[in-house]
């Protein structure tokens, strides 16, 4: 029997799809695992304003070099750089876990970032290559597993190698995890490689990295007051020179790693823009509930892990149910103006949250965040990818995953800064220096340790410090919804890049081996 074309696409995509959720499940479990483990490492290593360092090292680094593997994979073929990047992120892991100090683990952290941002890119950019606009969202589902295992497993497994072994054990699951991957990827995935290849924008790149290092910088340093009066202004204009040299190049380069005509086009423009406030939003919040539940609420680092299940669970929840949804019609506007609008009413009313606040009340508000993420997040990479030509597929998708972890970055540190100066100014006179190390090695660990009207003290403070910060963002997802409306509804493309039949060349397979 002949399979007719969508049924053959079908059962192409089936093939790849097992090592591709594999990839992206290295990508995602870091994104929910380290969470609950902050804490425990902030009080062994540094303390509470040390976090915002060990999450953004991470975050800056996949961030940086985004658009790099996107215009790699575009050149040289995705399958190779895909496991690059699979190597750099198990090196990295390996040397997290062995860290010793706060700059060994900030060090081995970027490393790993720029591993897991080429995981995100790749694995993104190749279902982009083999499922049309309008069949993905049928696969979104299968995608979803990913997140649940990393949305449930993550926090949960994080949770428990803290109350039972330690933080370093996390690192520990990603070599065997790394090996999956890499067999699955050589066995299964055999894409064309591009025979045009231009230079790659190599100053365009280093000129972006300089970019998002300073914005990043400065926005932590904004929120920390007490400074060297110098550096807010150094950073300033590091960040607006790197940007001028970077619109020079991005005119003047045969092929810039971040075309300014794509963001000419509606289409792709408006999904990177909400991407942004998303990323900001959700990564900026969500880093810092665990140790808000802790401290301020006194749960366990594991039950805190399954308040973030709950949040990650009403993301899997719409973004499956939405993305059969647009398979079936075509249709995806309305999905992220409904989910925009939930997400700020959500963000809203964690805003209100406090210590005597019933914990089924939070996981509530957690789930509505999580439903109106789900409903938006996976949508604008869609949108984005149908909008343009498959030359700048790479740069798309890295674009839209780019911005969406600028804003996580720039979101992790003023969220953490801010809840650090607030908790610092609410704290009696006297009593920062009665703390284990002062404010900075503020932990669950530290917090017990303290007689228990200090204790009380201590954490009646953060917890009046953290629910406001979190209300903070609300307005940005208001701005979110208001994108999302004038976000424009164009057909979605219902034929793959690449066709079954390219894909299933001998001659493709062996220009695409490692």
């Amino acid at each position: 029997m002949v399979m007719s074309p969508r049924s053959a696409e079908r059962a192409q995509v089936l093939r790849v799809l097992p090592g591709l959720m594999v990839v992206m499940l290295l990508g995602a479990l870091d994104q929910t695992i380290m969470a609950p483990a902050l804490p425990a490492v902030a009080g062994d290593l540094g303390g509470l304003d040390e976090m915002p360092v060990v999450l953004t090292a991470y975050l800056v680094a996949a961030t940086v070099v985004m658009p790099v593997f996107g215009r790699l994979g575009d050149r040289f073929g995705r399958k190779p750089v895909l496991l690059g990047a699979i190597g750099l992120f198990m090196v990295g892991a390996v040397a997290s876990g062995l860290a010793g100090s706060i700059p060994a683990l900030v060090v081995a952290r970027v490393v790993q970032g720029a591993g897991g941002g080429g995981l995100m890119i790749g694995a993104q950019a190749v279902l982009g290559e083999v499922v049309s606009p309008r069949e993905r969202g049928r696969y979104l589902g299968l995608l979803g597993v990913v997140y649940v295992l990393a949305a449930v497993g993550g926090p949960i497994v994080g949770g428990l190698f803290i109350d039972h072994l330690s933080w370093r054990w996390i690192f520990a699951i990603y070599p065997p995890l790394g090996v999956l991957a890499m067999v699955a990827v050589v066995r299964t995935l055999r894409l064309p490689v591009p025979r045009d290849r231009p230079s790659v924008d190599y100053a365009g790149a280093t000129f972006l990295a300089t970019v998002v290092v300073a914005v990043i910088l400065l926005a932590g340093t904004l929120g920390r007051p007490g400074g060297p009066a110098w550096l807010v202004p150094v950073l300033a204009v590091v960040a607006l020179a790197a940007f001028a040299g970077w619109l020079v190049t991005a005119r003047r380069a045969a092929d810039p790693v971040l075309p300014l005509r794509l963001f000419t086009v509606r289409s792709f423009a408006i999904p990177t823009a909400i991407s942004f406030l998303i990323g900001l939003a959700l990564f900026g919040t969500v880093s810092y509930l665990p140790a808000y539940l802790q401290i301020a609420m006194g749960t366990s680092a594991t039950q805190a892990g399954l308040a973030l299940t709950c949040l990650m669970g009403g993301v899997i929840t719409t973004m499956t149910v939405s993305g059969r949804l647009i398979s079936r019609t075509g249709r995806y506007r309305r999905y992220p103006v409904i989910g925009t609008a939930m997400a700020a009413a959500g963000m809203a009313l964690l805003a209100l949250v406090n210590a005597a606040t019933p914990v089924p009340l939070v996981l509530a508000i957690l789930l509505l965040i999580g439903l109106g993420i789900g409903l938006t997040m996976q949508v604008m990479m869609l949108v984005a990818q149908n909008g343009v030509d498959h030359r700048d597929l790479g740069a798309a998708t890295s674009t839209v995953t780019f911005l969406r972890q600028i804003g996580a970055s720039v979101g992790v540190a003023v969220v953490g800064a801010l809840i650090t100066a607030r908790f610092t100014e609410r704290l009696p006179d006297g009593l920062a220096g009665l703390l284990p190390g002062s404010t900075d090695a503020l932990s669950p660990d530290a917090l017990a340790a303290l007689p228990p009207d200090l204790r009380a003290t201590v954490a009646t403070a953060f917890g009046q410090a953290a629910p406001p910060v979190f209300g903070m963002v609300a307005p940005l997802l208001v701005v979110a919804f208001l994108l999302a409306v004038a976000l424009p509804a164009q057909p979605l493309r219902d034929t793959a890049h690449v066709g079954t039949a390219d894909v299933g060349s001998a001659d493709v397979n062996k220009g695409d081996a490692p």
